[in-house]
């Protein structure tokens, strides 16, 4: 059986996003690390070598702990400069390289925790309206808020954190 595109179904953006709704983001943010340690635990270095689609499980865990460094970056970025062009990087060309393809998982995994620890604080110290602060995405040339780019992370930890499960599951580990 072909993998998926999306295990826990396509990224929708929320047009609407209450100080409520920011609350249950953040803590979704929060338990994000938790969740993918628990989606890795016990693998074996033959399991952690097993493509879901393009990539292994050990890239996606070394491509989630890249990803959310660049976008904690780009929350910082937006809160201290006005609508700042952000830095895009080449996620493949970043997966591909030798740490993320052959190295041990323990140190994304850690970053990953750090980071979201990180983050968490950060995104409890800011003000509701911090959330419409903006960055200029270079690749679209689009305005991305700080309140859109937070909807979108929580649902990008469980889309990848869903491919490894749903590896384990097919093959019954």
């Amino acid at each position: 059986m072909d993998a998926p595109l999306n295990p826990v179904g396509e990224y929708v953006a929320e047009q609407v996003c209450s100080p409520a709704r920011i609350a249950e983001l953040i803590e979704q943010i929060a338990s994000a690390p938790a969740e993918l340690r628990k989606a890795v635990a016990g693998l074996s270095e033959s399991q952690l070598d097993t493509l879901y689609r393009n990539w292994s499980v050990r890239q996606i865990v070394h491509h989630l702990a890249d990803s959310h460094v660049n976008s904690y970056i780009r929350f910082k970025w937006a809160l201290t400069e006005d609508q700042p062009t952000i830095k895009a990087y080449f996620e493949d060309r970043w997966v591909a390289l030798a740490d993320s393809k052959h190295g041990e998982i323990a140190a994304p995994l850690a970053l990953f925790d750090a980071i979201h620890a990180r983050w968490v604080q950060l995104l409890k110290s800011m003000d509701y309206g911090d959330f419409e602060k903006s960055f200029i995405h270079p690749e679209t040339s689009q305005q991305v808020t700080l309140k859109s780019a937070l909807c979108y992370y929580p649902w990008h930890s469980r889309h990848h954190t869903g491919q490894i499960l749903w590896l384990r599951q097919q093959h019954g580990w």
